[in-house]
């Protein structure tokens, strides 16, 4: 599944530029299709300005390919809606008459399927949530069917089809899977709303790294795998999860140089989002070779079936790295907001209200979306998958839990290895003699090569001139910074790793 997550240096090779206007983004949805073996694309109408004429576009500029390939049937136009909040739902309520009068639109035309059938419900932390935006789609489509028809087919047929998928983004939900989807797959059920195509669920992948850190991120997304997975065999039908990943280690590993190890780190996943630096930052031949592997080897990956008593451990040792975490997020925030002012944009995205702070109970820190947050710690050579992950790992130790850690998490030691040849050390000094928590992560960062037994830091030319920038971008900011300066300096970083975040 294609998404429109910012996280490319560079230019796609059907452009110019780096930054994606969203009056670029039809010819990028059917391009892709057209291009690459993606079988999905995500219409995002939570976290950026979106081309509501999206549809009347796509079967203007190809209809005979669509035709050919119905949307809704053998590719997919998935919308984000918002997050449900009563009360503030102008833009759900656009995408639900879009959704509707696209349905009007694909009978004119005689397709055989409506099409966009799906919608992602993002920050669901309750069944009450998806059921509560199924109802109002539903009293939507009644009003209307009042007053454009005058059957009930058509909306009929719509809400047999379209689905609702909680897309789930924190730690703790994640862990508790089960209280969000079994009241939801249930009251499906009873709609007849699953039937033999089973059920899909959303897994996030980047902002629970981002609130949680990198090792109660994983750990929660293995555990849900497991749970939804089991959950929909007890009840009777497949389940094809989802997770949203990015392509540094932090957001979940997923490039084309990284397949095997993300297959079988997050076996049980159905459907891969592929976010702008997979699909621009690598040379297209492997990006078009990954994606082969990634559509015939997932579905031969099952999760790994986790029991409640596992779970519980799992969580327990999640909860010895998020503790370390928070507080050195907090510590770090403003030079984070700092760094983030100059990283460049990729889309036009609207402000976002987001996980961190308010509704996890850890101060009011206001910080940058995952992509910036990621791309401003890369950009001071301080990537944020050795935070706090060293010391978490020498209290795992001591609690005897790194044979349950490594079990769970086999792809640890590539993950920290991939992050640790982006560590810039002499930044790390500079920092650690002005700010303690660089004096921690200093040590954390010891702790990782001891427990572990690697060696961090650059491996290769490239990564001896990203540490060579990343000195550069320090020194910018504690002179008087030239904003274009450091833009410039960021995006050469990003473009050598490959992702800007």
């Amino acid at each position: 599944m294609a998404t429109q997550h910012p996280d490319n240096a560079g230019a796609p090779w059907w452009g110019k530029e780096p930054f994606i206007a969203t009056q670029d983004e039809i010819t990028e949805l059917v391009t892709l299709f057209r291009e690459l073996p993606i079988d999905e694309y995500m219409w995002d109408w939570e976290g950026k300005y979106v081309d509501e004429a999206v549809g009347e576009k796509l079967y203007a500029s190809a209809l005979e390919y669509f035709q050919k390939r119905p949307l809704g049937e053998e590719l997919y136009l998935t919308y984000r809606i918002p997050a449900w909040e009563e009360g503030k739902s102008h833009r759900m309520a656009r995408a639900f008459m879009n959704i509707l009068s696209l349905a009007d639109l694909g009978k004119d035309l005689q397709l055989r399927t409506p099409p966009v059938t799906e919608m992602f419900l993002p920050l669901t932390t309750s069944a009450d949530q998806p059921m509560a935006v199924r109802k109002a789609f539903r009293e939507t489509a009644d009003y209307h069917r009042a007053v454009f028809h005058q059957s009930q087919k058509d909306e009929q047929s719509l809400l047999q089809h379209l689905r609702v998928t909680p897309l789930v983004e924190d730690v703790d939900s994640l862990f508790s899977i089960e209280k969000i989807l079994e009241p939801y797959w249930q009251s499906l059920m009873q709609e007849d709303a699953i039937g033999e195509r089973g059920a899909r669920i959303f897994l996030a992948r980047s902002d629970p790294a981002m609130n949680s850190g990198l090792v109660p991120a994983v750990l929660a997304v293995r555990s849900a795998l497991s749970t939804a997975c089991m959950l929909g065999r007890s009840l009777g039908f497949s389940v094809f999860p989802l997770l949203g990943t990015g392509s540094l280690p932090f957001r979940g590993s997923v490039n084309p140089t990284y397949t095997d190890t993300f297959l079988t780190q997050y076996a049980g996943t159905r459907t891969y989002s592929i976010q702008s630096a997979f699909r621009y930052d690598y040379p297209l031949t492997e990006v078009r070779r990954a994606l082969q592997v990634i559509q015939s080897e997932a579905p031969k990956r099952e999760a790994p079936e986790i029991d409640g008593k596992e779970r519980a451990k799992l969580r327990e040792l999640s909860d010895l790295f998020l503790e370390i975490w928070q507080p050195s997020i907090e510590s770090l925030a403003p030079l984070i907001n700092q760094v983030a002012q100059y990283i460049p944009p990729r889309r036009e995205r609207l402000l976002h209200i987001g996980l961190f702070g308010y509704s996890r109970g850890i101060g009011h820190v206001k910080l940058p979306r995952a992509i910036g947050f990621t791309c401003a710690l890369y950009s001071l050579g301080i990537p944020p998958e050795l935070i706090a992950t060293g010391r978490g790992l020498k209290a795992a130790k001591k609690a005897g839990s790194l044979p349950l850690l490594e079990t769970h998490y086999p792809a640890l030691r590539d993950d920290l290895r991939h992050a640790g040849k982006y560590l810039n050390r002499e930044n790390l000094e500079i920092l650690a003699a002005e700010l303690p928590v660089f004096e921690s992560i200093k040590e954390g960062i010891g702790a990782i090569e001891e427990v572990l037994g690697l060696e961090l830091g650059p491996e290769k030319p490239h990564h001896t001139i990203h540490r060579n920038i990343t000195s550069t971008i320090l020194h910018r900011l504690r002179s008087a910074p030239d904003p274009v300066l450091l833009t410039r300096d960021i995006v050469e970083a990003g473009v050598i790793r490959k992702s800007l975040g």
